[in-house]
């Protein structure tokens, strides 16, 4: 009894800490551009003193102060992009993500998950998987964690010009 236990409680930690890393490996690879934020640096982003009548800049910070993390990892490798797309679907499946929208668009393939927060549109992760259809055959995959609403998601996108962010802000336009 007392390994059962045991193994459920490991099994049970070792998902947590997938979640939280479940991505990184990805970071330093030679076929991967990575853009990872921290907590720390949002906190020292929001503390910028802006104009109080830029009303938009005055919304990114808002939206900044909320954020925990921030990883985007792009690649055009085909290698690449299948372990990608491994990862992700795994990570997908153990962290209780729902997906909000799927488009598949002249062989671009667009997934964006959520895992929601105390409201419909709070957000605690969101998930953006694109693979393909560009000239390029850009992979993005990223993955936002805080404590945010939906609807602020294009400010970022904006401010911040994130890979795969056109997409992002196109899919999340609108939703409520």
């Amino acid at each position: 009894m007392k390994k059962i236990i045991i193994t459920v409680v490991v099994a049970l930690v070792s998902n947590v800490f997938f979640g939280q890393a479940a991505f990184d490996k990805f970071d330093g690879q030679d076929d991967v551009t990575s853009v990872i934020v921290n907590k720390k640096m949002f906190e020292l982003m929001s503390k910028v003193k802006v104009d109080a009548s830029d009303k938009e800049s005055q919304e990114y910070l808002k939206l900044i102060r909320k954020l925990d993390n921030l990883k985007v990892f792009t690649t055009t490798s085909v290698r690449v992009t299948a372990e990608m797309k491994a990862t992700a679907d795994k990570y997908i499946k153990t962290a209780g993500l729902e997906e909000l929208m799927r488009v598949n668009n002249n062989g671009k393939n667009i997934r964006i998950l959520v895992k929601s927060g105390a409201t419909d549109s709070q957000i605690k992760e969101l998930l953006m998987f694109v693979e393909g259809g560009n000239k390029d055959n850009q992979t993005v995959l990223m993955s936002l964690t805080g404590n945010f609403d939906l609807n602020e998601i294009s400010v970022l996108t904006d401010k911040m010009r994130i890979p795969g962010g056109d997409d992002l802000k196109r899919a999340t336009k609108g939703k409520k």
